[in-house]
């Protein structure tokens, strides 16, 4: 199928009668007829401008190549007769007027000849009929000068230009030299010189004949532009139709010609057929059986096949329809799956809640950890200080007072007032026997305690409305264990194929956490693990599991200990890397509290238990190395300045060293949680044999270095010397032992004989009994023997 052609809007070329009337056409009736001048030329579409007269308008001059460039079109060159005709009106005014007109109007003729001729070459697609016609009218209308007139006007027009010496700007010069352009042409030599040519600039003007004859073209043009293309249109619609019904006559008479072939068949008698016998016909007959029978087996096998399928088919529907409890398990199924769903959604959407209250209420916690810490640390600097200018006299003022500064003072008395109240209290209750330097000091002032309060009740208050608007199926512990249990009750299968003891620890971790926000191990009021509401739900669901074979093996049973692994142990491990303060008996003794229920009652599974279990001990260990070498400070000062028992310096070495001694004890009752390696390495590798043995070597024996002694041996765990087999004590008691020895040797000697006997048990309560036999046997002391 042809396509169909594009319709286009440029300007067409120009047809062969508008190239021959470039040449020649008739005027107009009654209208003069000029002789014209080459317009300006132009590329491409015509701009309007015409050719002027000849009097009125000056002639383009050739360039050096002797050929100017002419951009013709349709516009120009239907104005090309009138224009001729009124080159003969002047022509004959000339030969009235003189000899020098008639001179210009013949070189105005040639000119236009000129112009004619190259308007016709560059139009090639004009046609040889219309290009005569159009030279006979020409002929037969213009004179054209021959050539002895032509020599005779050049050379009289050069003697005029040679007498004047220049080129003169007069419109009639002009004209003269358009006249020489064909004969500069053939003549060569006689070409002007550069001086001589007239280079254009812009295009002549038109006159308002000329210009109205371009719009009048114009218009015809484009009008008939849309008649061809409208006809074009109508030919290429026709041609369309024809090849149509052309094409469907053609199949309709093949479709004729096949069936009536198909129904006449001639026999082509030229065909050879191979010979047939009767074996080769048994043989094909038998292939085709074969083939034949291999197809009906596996017809059968499938049909077989199918009746099998239809009588499972036919049991599974008798089974589902006499099954009555199928439709409750489908029903129950979708509502445990949309119950399951809505759960998960209402805990995403409040697990965001939960963490910003979490963490806002550990900060707080925190600022109050670091308050304490920073002001014992402080007021141990400034106290320290103070008493080492006060050792030195040549820093005292004249007055024999020690200048302080404001801030040395003012904690000082800060302190000081602090001791006196915890003093106080202690009389007023009774407690004479408390050591100074082993109280916690985490007082603090009334004003930091209200703002600390009423931060923690603004946190308490957001707990509390964390659930306020959720259904109690989807907060409440206890219904949301009800929903598993009675899925584990109907359908027990299913149940532990789904895993559910797997996914009840994270689906409760949202909700334990809520109810462990305002739960502080570190406090000994608080509440207990097995006090918590979650605890007891837990409990009661796994005891309410199947009683069968699987309940020892149940999976279920391990719910508490993942729960425990997996909420509980993390935030006992933040509160022992961030908030424990290891020289607070009180917090030591609430957290070792809730890590025995926790490491050894609920430790079930040690494969699951085993990672945050260890986590949990490392930070325990850490804390107690950074508490031993950043807390622990005992000074040691001249005899002369410790022998007087009320002097600053006697109570503040007294006091860090029950400070440390205080530690010392907090790092043994791990004992049973931490290795023993672990124990000894801290409580008496760093801390006894580094600083509590040196600050006892420093002192004077006596009855209080007695009762120190006694105080540590009190702290030693009595599993490390339950063997009844060991004679010798622990490496790391060495230094304590020899001291004990030499404290011994000292007071036999003196007025304190009677601390020689505690001495010696100390000695057999550590294992040391070898020591304390050379000891009895040294000093003759046989009625000690008894206490080996």
């Amino acid at each position: 199928m042809a396509h169909r052609p594009k319709r286009t809007f440029r300007q067409r070329a120009a047809d062969s009668s508008d190239s021959d009337g470039a040449e020649e056409s008739p005027a107009e009736p009654g209208a003069p007829r000029e002789v014209a001048a080459p317009g300006s030329a132009e590329e491409g579409p015509p701009s309007g401008g015409g050719r002027a007269p000849v009097a009125g308008r000056p002639h383009r001059v050739r360039g050096p190549s002797g050929r100017g460039r002419v951009w013709a079109s349709s516009r120009r060159a239907k104005e090309a007769a009138p224009r001729e005709n009124e080159g003969l009106g002047v022509q004959s005014d000339a030969g009235k007027k003189g000899e020098s007109r008639v001179f210009d109007m013949s070189t105005d003729e040639e000119d236009e000849i000129h112009h004619s001729s190259e308007s016709k070459d560059d139009q090639g697609l004009s046609s040889d009929s219309s290009s005569s016609l159009g030279e006979k009218e020409l002929s037969s209308t213009v004179k054209i000068p021959d050539a002895a007139f032509i020599q005779a006007a050049r050379r009289k027009r050069e003697l005029a230009r040679a007498q004047d010496d220049y080129i003169s700007l007069d419109v009639e010069h002009t004209s003269t030299v358009s006249g020489m352009k064909k004969e500069s042409e053939d003549d060569p030599e006689s070409e002007p010189d550069d001086h001589e040519k007239r280079i254009p600039f812009t295009l002549k003007p038109q006159t308002f004949r000329q210009r109205m004859a371009e719009e009048s073209i114009s218009r015809n043009e484009e009008t008939s532009e849309e008649s061809q293309e409208d006809e074009k249109q109508d030919i290429w619609e026709r041609q369309q139709m024809r090849k149509a019904v052309k094409i469907i006559e053609e199949r309709d008479i093949d479709l004729s010609h096949r069936s009536g072939s198909s129904k006449v068949k001639k026999f082509d008698t030229s065909i050879s057929f191979t010979p047939v016998n009767l074996e080769i016909i048994k043989k094909q007959l038998n292939t085709r059986l074969t083939l034949l029978q291999e197809t009906h087996r596996s017809h059968l096998r499938e049909y077989e096949k199918y009746v099998q399928d239809v009588k499972s088919s036919k049991s599974t529907i008798q089974n589902l329809e006499s099954s009555s409890n199928q439709a409750l398990s489908c029903k129950f199924y979708k509502s445990m799956k949309m119950y399951v769903e809505n759960l998960i959604d209402c805990l995403n959407e409040k697990i965001i809640n939960i963490q910003e209250i979490e963490s806002s209420m550990h900060a707080l916690l925190l600022k109050q950890a670091m308050t304490f810490m920073k002001r014992r640390q402080d007021e141990l600097k400034h106290e320290s200080t103070y008493l080492q200018q006060l050792s030195r006299k040549d820093e005292t003022s004249t007055s024999g007072n020690l200048a302080l500064d404001e801030k040395t003072q003012w904690i000082l008395e800060e302190v000081e007032s602090r001791r006196t109240k915890r003093r106080q209290a202690r009389m007023l209750s009774g407690n004479c026997n408390h050591q100074e330097g082993t109280s916690s000091d985490d007082e603090l002032p009334s004003a930091e305690m209200i703002d600390f309060q009423k931060s923690q009740g603004d946190i308490l208050q957001k707990q509390k409305k964390v659930f306020e608007d959720v259904h109690d199926d989807f907060c409440n512990i206890q219904n949301i264990l009800l929903k598993f249990q009675q899925w584990r009750e109907k359908f027990p299968d299913s149940y532990y194929e789904a895993f559910i003891s797997l996914c009840i620890p994270k689906l409760l971790n949202p909700l334990i956490r809520v109810q462990l926000i305002d739960w502080n191990p570190l406090k000994l009021d608080s509440t207990g693990l097995k006090e918590m509401p979650w605890f007891k739900s837990v409990e009661e669901f796994m005891d309410s599991s199947v009683e069968d074979s699987k309940k020892e093996s149940s999976s279920d049973k391990k719910i508490l200990s993942t729960i425990i692994n997996k909420t509980i142990i993390p935030r006992l491990t933040d509160f022992v890397e961030f908030l424990w303060d290891p020289l607070s008996t009180s917090q030591t003794t609430s957290l070792i509290t809730h890590c025995r229920v926790i490491l050894e009652e609920h430790s079930i599974c040690e494969n699951e238990v085993s990672k945050s279990k260890q986590d949990l001990l490392k930070s325990i260990v850490s804390r107690m190395k950074k508490a031993v070498e950043d807390d622990v400070f005992i000074p040691l000062y001249p005899k002369s300045a410790v022998e007087n028992k009320t002097s600053p310096h006697s109570k503040f070495q007294e006091r860090q060293f029950w400070s440390g001694l205080k530690l010392f004890h907090n790092i043994l009752l791990w004992n049973g949680l931490l290795t023993d390696d672990t124990l000894q390495e801290l409580g008496l590798g760093k801390l006894l044999n580094r600083y509590l043995i040196i600050a006892l070597l420093n002192a004077t024996p006596g009855p209080d270095v007695v009762k120190k002694c006694n105080q540590i041996a009190a702290c030693l765990p009595e599993k490390w010397f339950e063997n009844s087999t060991m004679r010798t004590s622990i490496p790391q008691l060495e230094n304590f032992i020899q001291f004990l020895l030499q404290s011994a040797h000292r007071l036999s000697r003196s007025e304190f004989r009677n601390k020689v006997e505690e001495i010696i048990l100390i000695l057999v309560k550590i294992k040391a009994l070898n020591q304390a036999e050379s000891f009895i046997g040294e000093h003759h002391l046989d009625h000690l023997k008894s206490l080996i």
